[in-house]
């Protein structure tokens, strides 16, 4: 099972992604990469990071990050790694999410907020990959 944000997780969840046909609907406009960033908290100690392209409906490339220092991304989204086990369980959504604080968003809200329906399948994905937990 991978380790989540692991390169293994990364491949899984792009491979998933990219046979989603409704996930290539929402997002057929869209064009950003992003960030992600796990913040550690309860069973974390060091922060998880993941890079994604993501482009017309389909995620062209994604991979682990080392040192986030070396990634130019469009957004970052960030949150404590009990948020992120919250939202790939379905307990959080991701735009409430961001209203409610529990996550962060730099980059253009207003754009995500167009596409908060590929924003909800790219969570709804993510729960299909089976996952190990770090703690």
């Amino acid at each position: 099972m991978p380790r989540f944000f692991s390169d293994e997780w990364v491949k899984e969840y792009m491979r998933l992604l990219n046979e989603s046909k409704e996930y290539e609907e929402a997002a057929k406009d869209w064009e950003g990469d992003f960030l992600f960033v796990v913040e550690p908290d309860e069973g974390l100690k060091e922060p998880l990071y993941v890079y994604l392209d993501l482009y017309h409906g389909k995620a062209r490339k994604g991979f682990a990050v080392e040192d986030p220092s070396k990634i130019s991304a469009a957004f970052e989204f960030r949150g404590k790694y009990s948020n992120w086990k919250k939202l790939i369980a379905g307990e959080i959504d991701p735009i409430k999410g961001m209203v409610t604080g529990k996550f962060k968003l730099k980059g253009s809200m207003a754009k995500v907020m167009r596409y908060a329906r590929a924003a909800k399948i790219l969570v709804e994905i993510a729960q299909k990959v089976e996952t190990e937990f770090p703690g």
